[in-house]
């Protein structure tokens, strides 16, 4: 059987014989950082001169599964201040700039380092009274389908969606970037020891013995300074465009 291929050794093949005519190329994830597992995959971003338009390219190399973003330098930025900055959620440039860079350092992995970084160090837009509201009614919704679930079944898609929705919550409302799924964790921890100790222990309760009790607690905690459970008068206008005909 071949010895697999140390993750740095994969993307150098990988950029000689999948992407030589790249700018500069960064690889990312959890196995640079240390966190990987043998299921982990190899994270790159690939900026060339000019693309027709970005992509992502899945495929298998070595036994290596990769994630490739496929960018030139214009698509890059757009990703960076027009989708994650916006959005909250800063997965491109946290890549380039915890990227090792496997192309030769030049001034474009320089300038893009720097770039990335200094978007990250701006943070995320503050949320203003309408998405913060509706992040308030979207908690209360969720809230009260875990009080009393019909079945255990539902409990626990509402519980995954509930998770997602109070950590983002408090990653917001406290004016830092957020993240989803198995990154709220890590990213608990590196905010307070203390919230990310509250977050696993109530929904551990609610997964593993059904009780909702300590979620209700922890959302009541979070919300308390931003107003509260939202139900009650609570109206969300569509844009007057929203119509055809």
């Amino acid at each position: 059987m071949e010895e697999k291929l140390t993750p740095e050794t994969a993307a150098r093949e990988i950029f000689t014989e999948k992407f030589p005519n790249a700018l500069a190329m960064f690889l990312a994830g959890s196995l640079i950082r240390g966190e990987g597992t043998r299921f982990s995959d190899l994270d790159l971003v690939v900026v060339f001169d000019h693309v027709d338009q970005a992509s992502r390219e899945s495929f298998y190399y070595r036994g290596w599964p990769v994630e490739a973003f496929i960018h030139d330098e214009s698509t890059l930025k757009y990703f960076f201040s027009e989708l994650d900055a916006k959005s909250g959620f800063p997965a491109l440039p946290q890549m380039v700039i915890e990227g090792v860079v496997i192309t030769e350092a030049n001034a474009l992995s320089t300038h893009l380092k720097v770039l990335a970084q200094s978007i990250f160090d701006i943070g995320p837009p503050a949320l203003n009274q309408i998405d913060l509201d509706k992040r308030r009614y979207v908690i209360t919704d969720l809230i009260d389908d875990i009080r009393e679930p019909r079945s255990r079944a539902e409990l626990m898609g509402s519980g995954a969606r509930l998770l997602e929705s109070m950590a983002d919550f408090y990653f917001r409302a406290n004016g830092m970037w957020s993240t989803t799924g198995k990154s709220i964790f890590r990213k608990l921890g590196a905010a307070d020891p203390k919230i990310l100790a509250q977050f696993e222990f109530a929904f551990a309760e609610l997964f593993s013995e059904a009780n909702p009790a300590p979620c209700v607690e922890l959302a009541e905690q979070l919300l308390k300074d931003k107003g509260g459970f939202l139900f009650d008068g609570y109206k969300l206008d569509a844009p007057p465009d929203w119509r055809v005909g």
